[in-house]
């Protein structure tokens, strides 16, 4: 409403500057008045060039703030609901590109909102009231003004449809640029061991060139649109200039009436070209617009509205020490099937676990284990069958049991620890990123659950312990005080059942037995599923499950003898 008020306000002052500098200059050549009779006018004049500013300065704040609260509220949008959709979507995302997007390429819908947008109830405004004015005071001219005005729009679109092309082309050379810029970053060290950062760092430059390329080449093409536009404007008002001088000479027109014309001419298509130069420089944030709203129209799963019990309500009977909440869990005929892949990632797989049973996942590198813990977290969807959980001390009969997809995931993750093989670390304090499991928890409860798994070892010797801030993805930290974190972390959450993918890969000896320890010390009282491949591991677990190319392949209790092997050596056939 605001931009339309002022659009209005812009067009009187248009037409009321043209009438009072025609009266001006007619006056001047005709009656020659005194400077005192021209003071009354000049300072009209002054007054309507100070409002037109107030007015273009007024329509710039307005379109800051909408672009900014647009902006945000996009970013805030997106970002919402990509977490809807899941990892399983962002794993088949460019992640760089995706940065990209949500970062620069967001600001690039300033110049829409700061230009084009209001730029837009200036032309649907001030052309029109020109258009009227002029045919009130010479019809012939208004009718030229009629034929020539849509002139301006044809060949801007014409032109614009070749921006459209050059701009996509552009961004997407700018999204393909930024990836490869962050995947040089993360992947530098092992680039570096393997002798091909010069290699990465060429492909980067083609990039980046391809890049420049396609800026150029939208560059030329908005030039050119400004070119064709300007040279329209310019014969239709030579057009209207041409008669308008000619019937000025035979009497037919008076001096102000032409001068008033030929002074409001050039404001009837000054919106028009300015809207066309507005809408080229406007492109690029258009073709993040279509991204973003790309990404808006996936469907995520469809959340459920089934209220779970609190993960720290009183004890249950089903089990001594057990909080009351996950009791059993069962996977009935689950197939998974991931885009791209011939195979599914699980194959009809049917599994009960117990309220307070620990039971490991053992099986080699790709056979289903990792797309397991995923369904049991609500990560990954199942394409077939279904997952279903009863709660607290039920019985865990039919009746009992309920679906996963049927519940709010949000509410079912409260329940979970969940411990992954690589743990991701934030660029923020050590306390921050303990308190990942439970913000609300207080510094004396994330000293207690670093305590617990054995992080405040180390956290201790930190410049500003639990106050020291980490670097991107915990660098600075080795594997085992970041699997340590992650501990502490499922530690401070306690709940009542316990996800943990391979805790202990990649570790060394001392390491490893830190970690076991604290582990063991984790999954006293709770269900927990364990993805596993050390004896150590496996040798604490209630029954142990193979998965071999996503099927079901055996159920057995532990190894009596775990010691024949060493806490570092892997289970046979297991990676």
């Amino acid at each position: 409403m605001g931009f339309v008020v002022l659009a209005v306000v812009l067009a009187a002052l248009i037409i009321g500057q043209a009438e009072v500098l025609a009266g001006l200059l007619a006056d001047a050549v005709l009656e020659q008045p005194s400077p005192s009779e021209l003071a009354g006018p000049l300072l009209a004049f002054g007054a309507i060039l100070a409002a037109r500013a107030a007015v273009a300065w007024a329509q710039q704040v307005l379109a800051h703030r909408a672009a900014a609260s647009v902006k945000a509220s996009l970013r805030r949008q997106t970002q919402h609901h990509v977490q809807r959709l899941g990892p399983g979507w962002v794993g088949g995302q460019h992640t760089g590109g995706l940065a990209t997007t949500l970062g620069r390429g967001l600001d690039a819908l300033d110049p829409y909102f700061t230009g084009y947008f209001p730029q837009l109830f200036t032309t649907a405004v001030v052309p029109l009231a020109v258009l009227v004015y002029v045919a009130t005071a010479d019809l012939a001219s208004a009718l030229i003004i009629c034929v020539t005005l849509p002139l301006i729009p044809i060949f801007g679109i014409l032109v614009g449809l070749q921006t459209k092309k050059a701009t996509d082309r552009q961004w997407k050379a700018l999204e393909r640029l930024g990836g490869r810029f962050l995947d040089l970053v993360a992947g530098l060290p092992t680039l570096r061991a393997f002798g091909r950062a010069k290699a990465q760092a060429l492909a980067v430059r083609r990039s980046a060139e391809e890049h420049r390329s396609a800026t150029m080449a939208t560059l030329r093409i908005a030039f050119l649109s400004a070119l064709v536009l300007e040279l329209v404007a310019t014969l239709s008002v030579a057009l209207i200039a041409v008669p308008v001088g000619l019937r000025l000479l035979d009497g037919d027109l008076g001096l102000h009436t032409a001068l008033l014309i030929l002074l409001l001419a050039p404001e009837a298509y000054l919106p028009l070209r300015v809207l066309g130069s507005q809408f080229h420089a406007s492109t690029e944030g258009l073709a993040v617009a279509e991204r973003v709203f790309a990404v808006l129209d996936e469907d995520p799963p469809e959340p459920a509205a089934s209220a779970l019990p609190d993960a720290r309500a009183a004890t249950a009977s089903t089990a001594p020490g057990l909080r009351a909440g996950v009791g059993r869990i069962e996977l009935v005929d689950v197939t998974v099937r991931y885009p791209g892949r011939d195979t599914p990632a699980l194959d009809r797989v049917s599994l009960s676990v117990r309220s307070g049973e620990r039971v490991a996942l053992v099986g080699p590198s790709g056979a289903g284990k990792s797309t397991f813990l995923s369904v049991v977290l609500g990560l990954v969807r199942p394409d077939v069958g279904r997952m279903l959980v009863s709660f607290g001390a039920r019985s865990g009969t039919a009746d009992d049991m309920v679906d996963l997809g049927d519940i709010n995931l949000a509410e079912w993750r409260r329940h979970v620890g969940w411990v992954p093989q690589r743990p991701h670390l934030f660029a923020r304090t050590v306390a921050d990123n303990i308190r990942l499991g439970r913000p609300d928890a207080d510094d004396d409860e994330v000293r207690r659950a670093a305590e617990l798994a054995h992080a405040d070892e180390f956290i201790d010797r930190l410049p500003w312990r639990f106050d020291t801030e980490l670097g991107e993805r915990g660098v600075g930290l080795s594997a085992g005080q970041r699997q340590r974190i992650a501990l502490a972390r499922a530690f401070l959450r306690d709940a009542p059942l316990l996800v943990l993918d391979e805790p202990t890969a990649g570790l060394d000896a001392a390491s490893e037995s830190v970690v076991i320890e604290a582990t063991a010390r984790l999954m006293a009282g709770r269900t927990v599923l364990v993805v596993a491949h050390r004896p150590a591991v496996v040798a604490d677990a209630d029954r142990v499950i193979r998965l071999e190319r996503g099927r079901l392949a055996g159920d057995e209790p532990p190894d009596p003898d775990p010691d024949q092997g060493t806490a570092t050596t892997p289970i046979a056939g297991v990676s």
